[in-house]
């Protein structure tokens, strides 16, 4: 294994990265599982490392696994929260005594760690589509240690990780795997697309059989959707866009329905940032849980999935999250063991 090709890099998207640089991702992070199943220490791969992790966002999987895994790895992790720091923004949006360019900030913390971690979506960028993903580029294009990206408006490449890993785990590979990412109704309109977006994005590279399913009005980025069609097209999979969410169902493997917001809560140029009409197309779609019901319609050895949180009652039922077909807390554990992966290959 080269780990020389992995030291130093950003990871900001699984675009950027090939399909044999993520299946060594994903045997290190079973290696590192392997050796914390057995209580074997490997607290000696980044032994006194420093990770800074900014959340503008809240969170509980992500914040506490990268924790966890720096501790883990022999290293530390600081939690800094932009409204108790000068927050950073991107020029030509600071506010006097209370913000810091992104450049300085990014130089700042390179000279005193190892790598920078942050999540940004929704609000922090007015929901401009896209607009936390490029201030992640700017962290990158600054800093001099790697950038890690733990969900923007765009990609969350390590909850995709944690996906796919867990379905290797499930089925032993990925050939022949029926992967269906599909929406599902919540009562917040406010929903990130980046967890569906590198679902489809590391599933179709893996060369599973996609199918992405929504209602009109939900629908994803287009040039991630063709990103898909082309990592199916190389791997020798498939990708489906379906807006039935029963007939969809029929007889997949992975079954991940989760919201994310419809198109019109995006400002412009991607939407029209129109509240009311989101807020409609959400209303009209309520049908749209994994229940009991729906689950049946799947392959007898299905599996459920979901980032967590989950909108109980709403997005799913009690007796499928909570079922023997439920994989959602392996793959929240697995948040950790990919991370750990890429900490470790990235920050050396």
């Amino acid at each position: 294994m080269k780990t020389n090709t992995f030291k130093g890099r950003d990871f900001l998207a699984e675009t950027d990265w090939s399909r044999e640089e993520i299946e060594t991702i994903l045997d290190v992070a079973k290696e590192l599982k392997t050796k914390r199943a057995i209580g074997q220490a490997h607290n000696e791969l980044l032994p006194g490392k420093t990770l800074f992790m900014i959340f503008y966002n809240q969170s509980l999987r992500t914040r506490n696994s990268f924790e966890a895994g720096m501790t883990q790895l022999g290293g530390h992790a600081h939690y800094l929260d932009p409204s108790k720091i000068y927050t950073p923004a991107m020029e030509g949006q600071e506010k006097a005594y209370s913000t810091e360019r992104v450049s300085d900030v990014a130089r700042t913390l390179s000279r005193m760690g190892d790598a920078i971690a942050i999540r940004c979506y929704g609000d922090p960028v007015n929901w401009e589509y896209g607009g936390a993903h490029r201030m992640l580029r700017e962290f990158a294009r600054w800093a001099d240690i790697p950038v890690l990206n733990m969900e923007d408006d765009v990609y969350h490449p390590f909850q995709g990780l944690a996906d796919i890993f867990t379905v290797k785990e499930k089925f032993g590979g990925f050939k022949g795997v029926k992967f269906l990412m599909s929406w599902a109704y919540s009562p917040s309109i406010e929903k990130p697309r980046a967890v569906p977006q590198s679902a489809i994005l590391y599933a179709t590279m893996m060369g599973m059989d996609v199918t992405l399913a929504h209602p009109k009005g939900m629908e994803l980025a287009p040039d991630i959707l063709q990103q898909c069609r082309t990592y199916a097209k190389q791997a020798g999979g498939s990708f489906k866009i379906s807006n039935d969410f029963e007939d969809a169902l029929k007889g997949q493997h992975v079954v991940y329905p989760k919201a994310w917001c419809a198109t019109p809560l995006f400002q412009p140029p991607i939407g029209k940032a129109d509240e009311k009409k989101t807020q409609a197309i959400f209303d009209a779609n309520k049908g749209w849980i994994c229940d009991e019901k729906h689950l049946a319609l799947a392959d007898k050895g299905a599996v459920y999935l979901h980032c967590l949180p989950c909108d109980r009652g709403f997005e799913v039922s009690n007796e499928v999250i909570d079922g023997p077909q439920s994989a959602v807390f392996d793959e929240a554990e697995n948040r950790l063991h990919v991370q750990k992966a890429v900490m470790s290959l990235v920050m050396r």
